[in-house]
């Protein structure tokens, strides 16, 4: 078959197996020979990768299969050494020195590009939780070798032994505390390539310079182990999860970017776990206590990330005592933000909050403070949209007719993540449980659902069940949590045949 050598606007490109789409003349003018075109088969949409992005990435999955390839070799106590001697790098000032620099410089750029940073800095809590979550896994026993299960026959037996997966390429938004904790995939056995957001790629060659290489060359193991795909392009990313020597692609970050890697990757072959939309439901009943409900409100409101409450449903029959406590959480929610909370409510139900509620007020977006109404009304089909807020805290308020009404637009619209129940009746929770399609399920806060917080384990990523429920393991991927199963026998009778 002849090399693609150049695009012309218009030509038609067949995907999904019976529709077409069209080469763009943006796409057509920027194509070079050499270069590749991923036709994402769910979408029609075409990612160009440019030759030296394609290299660049597959350069470094090239390092991770090698280094993959030697791990066997390498003990257990030296990937325990690993963790300690990357988390004393970053644990010393000095060495820190060059990687605190590097996250400043990267802020500066992302300000300047009136990009948000909340998630970028590399905080002194943030540098604290990196360190104690390499610690953790250097204190974490090993799995890698051990026998899961053993079958006894005459003669012989079967042992199910577990074992590394492979290579781990993980693509995330940029919280360079997520560095570290993927190389949590190390203590499986596992070895791991990177790609960083553009605004944090400074700070993680940085990371990778300063502490990451001088922890692998000190306790011996491959180079490669852990990569970094070292390039600010987009593409980057599509062409790492394009390459089928990975084992494992995980990919956090917006669910409309997240569900095109996992395209990008489940098209090559690769196993995909998916970390993209979030957002938590949180419902009130007829029984709810409001002291509870709302200090469960607030609490669920600190800041936004996945777990962040953005929906709440509040039964009809309990909404004259629930609603004013719910409307008391949300000031209380934004004082503790120094800002306005922003309320989304359905269009018929306008009437549900005081008609102050829809004046204009100050809300604190990514690019400063906005004026426009602190209520805005959304239609009954936008229930799961997730609100991606810097300051001001988003919720929607819906009223419901019953926690079974509830749960239906749950299980219709949201990404089936996080719910949560607020009732005083046992029987509500166990029938809540039972209903909701949702890898995690409570009955206070939201923002519990977190690997390091509630399992005392470095997270890797939160799935929700937007596409399906998962196989064989828990909504949290963590380190120890990636690994295959491998079958040894071993024959004692040489006369055993079938």
């Amino acid at each position: 078959m002849a090399e693609l050598r150049s695009l012309t606007a218009g030509m038609p490109v067949l995907y999904g197996g019976n529709q077409t789409t069209e080469v763009s003349t943006e796409l057509a003018e920027a194509f070079e020979p050499g270069d590749h075109v991923v036709v994402v088969q769910t979408t029609g949409d075409l990612l160009h990768i440019p030759a030296e992005v394609s290299a660049i990435a597959a350069d470094a999955v090239g390092a991770a299969v090698d280094a993959f390839g030697a791990l066997g070799s390498v003990s257990d106590e030296q990937i325990s050494a690993f963790f300690l001697a990357f988390a004393s790098r970053l644990a010393d000032d000095a060495a820190f020195a060059p990687i605190l620099a590097a996250n400043t410089a990267d802020i500066d750029a992302a300000k300047a590009k009136g990009r948000s940073t909340t998630r970028l800095e590399l905080s002194d809590t943030m540098r604290s939780d990196m360190i104690d979550g390499l610690r953790g896994w250097a204190n974490q026993p090993s799995s890698r070798g051990s026998v899961i299960e053993t079958v006894d026959h005459d003669g012989w037996s079967i042992d199910q032994v577990r074992a590394g997966l492979g290579v781990v390429g993980f693509v995330f938004e940029g919280r360079p505390n997520v560095f570290a904790d993927a190389c949590g995939v190390l203590r499986s056995g596992n070895t791991v390539v990177f790609r960083i957001g553009s605004d944090a790629l400074g700070t993680a060659k940085a990371i990778v310079e300063h502490a990451l290489n001088p922890a692998l060359d000190e306790t011996g193991l491959p180079a490669g182990a852990a990569s970094l795909v070292a390039s600010a392009s987009r593409a980057a990313g599509h062409a790492m999860f394009s390459d089928d020597r990975l084992s494992l692609a995980v990919a956090r970050g917006s669910g409309a970017a997240v569900a095109q890697l996992g395209a990008v990757a489940r098209q090559a072959g690769v196993a995909v776990s998916l970390h993209g939309t979030g957002g938590a439901w949180m419902v009130a009943d007829t029984t709810a206590d409001a002291v509870r409900f709302a200090t469960t409100v607030v609490n669920s409101l600190d800041r936004k990330v996945c777990n962040t409450l953005n929906t709440c449903c509040i039964v009809r029959d309990g909404a004259d005592q629930l609603v004013p406590a719910f409307l008391k959480a949300l000031d209380d929610a934004g004082d503790a933000r120094d800002s306005v909370t922003k309320l989304h409510v359905v269009d018929d139900q306008r009437g549900v909050v005081p008609a102050s509620w829809f004046d204009d007020a100050q809300i604190g977006r990514a690019e400063g403070a906005v004026t426009e109404p602190r209520t805005s009304t959304l239609g009954w089909d936008q229930l799961g949209h997730e609100w991606e807020w810097e300051d001001s805290p988003e919720v929607t308020l819906v009223i419901v007719d019953s926690v079974e009404h509830a749960v239906e637009l749950f299980n219709a619209q949201a990404p089936r993540f996080v719910a949560t129940l607020i009732s005083e009746d046992p029987d509500a929770h166990d029938q809540f449980f039972n209903m909701i399609d949702a890898p995690f399920v409570g009955d206070g806060f939201t923002r519990w659902v977190d690997g390091q917080y509630a399992f005392n384990r470095p997270e890797l990523g939160l799935s929700n069940w937007e596409f399906g429920r998962l196989f064989g393991r828990g909504g949290v991927l963590s380190g120890d949590s990636v690994y295959t199963v491998r079958s040894r026998v071993r024959q004692s009778d040489m006369n055993v045949h079938r």
